[in-house]
């Protein structure tokens, strides 16, 4: 009596592959790539070929996703504290030997030229869920006081570069995993009540502080008119306003249908001289509008949300933490762009994802949104 095996089928071989994926998560990311290229095809059209280039950094950052779904959480945990100090040790090797252009020392040649800041928007989130996971049910002021310490010492190496877009988007990281790891709101609220204060002093001095002859202390002299601009950028409406009264003139001029795919005058005037990257959320605002605008919003706040979803379900501390930080940095990505095209928050060179053109945050996205698919998963798995 022979035994037949049956072959399986390609599908069968690969579903175990694509299984436990959050089809949520999934469409919303699928939208906002569709958005992205619609825009890119228009803003970029006489631009080379950045297109081309942003559909293959897409493709890249899809690829990257996919891949670090495969890995469980348990593994992303081990490599927190090496990808961090790796990080770090880069930091210090780029303020040693570290290539500068245009005044600022980001850039480190091991080989290929690469920008070790990046690696932080991760390495961050993970080093810090991996901290409060260590010592998860005895947590103590100490234990975030030593979290606080980890999380300054790159953000500090980055602002002294200096690169303060990126410094913010680590910072940001790193506080969101402090506070879901249970902060006190007494420790939080001083610190929120100075920030309103130093604002608001600004707001009500901004003639007198924002003289050429006023040094900010702990600001560069370009950080302080980038703030000053922000507060009227009408004073230098061809010089450092320029890119602010554009960009507003351009979301303005979109009414609320917009001008029509192709068809944005500010955009191929080439009026808005970042119009594929920091700017591009006013070329899409002046070809789609205030729709198009909710369309957009709307898709972020659902990938938002579906994010802080699987966070929220996630079965223990690291990957609560991980998916939490994961997820609104994310969303301070999209927050600070449109803030700052928009002329609400000063300009800090932050691209918006899936939508800006460039290779080295698209690759950090797929990164991030790799290990939040991995945390969805590895739950749905243990499910089935």
């Amino acid at each position: 009596m022979s035994v037949v095996f049956e072959r399986p089928s390609v599908w069968q071989r690969l579903k175990p592959v694509f299984s436990g994926f959050d089809l949520p998560l999934v469409l919303g990311l699928m939208v906002l790539a569709a958005f992205g290229l619609v825009t890119m095809y228009s803003a970029g059209y006489d631009h080379g070929t950045r297109f081309i280039d942003h559909s293959r950094n897409m493709l890249l950052a899809v690829l990257i996703l996919f891949t670090v779904a495969q890995v469980p959480p348990q593994k992303l945990m081990r490599l927190a504290v090496p990808l961090y100090a790796l990080g770090v040790a880069l930091l210090v090797a780029t303020a040693l030997f570290g290539i500068t252009k245009k005044g600022a020392t980001r850039w480190l040649n091991v080989g290929v030229v690469i920008q070790p800041s990046e690696i932080l928007k991760i390495a961050m989130p993970l080093m810090l869920a991996w901290w409060f996971q260590k010592r998860e049910g005895q947590l103590r002021t100490l234990d975030f006081a030593v979290a606080g310490a980890l999380l300054m010492i790159p953000v500090g190496l980055v602002a002294k570069q200096p690169d303060l877009g990126t410094a913010i988007l680590i910072l940001s990281g790193g506080l969101y995993v402090i506070y879901f790891a249970g902060l006190s709101w007494r420790l939080i609220l001083p610190v929120l009540l100075i920030g309103a204060i130093g604002i608001t002093a600004i707001v009500v001095s901004a003639d007198l502080i924002c003289e050429d002859d006023v040094v900010w202390p702990l600001l560069r002299e370009y950080q302080k008119h980038r703030v000053c601009t922000l507060l009227d950028p009408t004073k230098d409406p061809l010089g450092k306003g320029f890119h602010i009264i554009q960009g507003m003139i351009a979301i303005g001029s979109g009414g609320l249908t917009g001008k029509g795919f192709m068809n944005g005058t500010q955009t191929h005037l080439e009026f808005i001289p970042e119009r594929t990257t920091d700017f591009i959320f006013a070329a899409f605002s002046e070809e789609f509008g205030l729709l198009g605008v909710l369309g957009l919003v709307g898709t972020f706040t659902f990938v938002l949300m579906r994010g802080l979803m699987i966070a929220a379900e996630a079965p223990t501390m690291f990957t609560r933490l991980l998916g939490g930080a994961l997820t609104l940095s994310f969303f301070t990505y999209a927050m600070v762009n449109m803030g700052m095209v928009s002329g609400i928050l000063p300009v800090v060179g932050i691209p918006l994802p899936f939508i800006s053109y460039g290779g080295t945050a698209m690759v950090t996205l797929g990164l991030a949104l790799g290990m939040l698919m991995s945390i969805a998963r590895s739950r749905r798995l243990m499910q089935s």
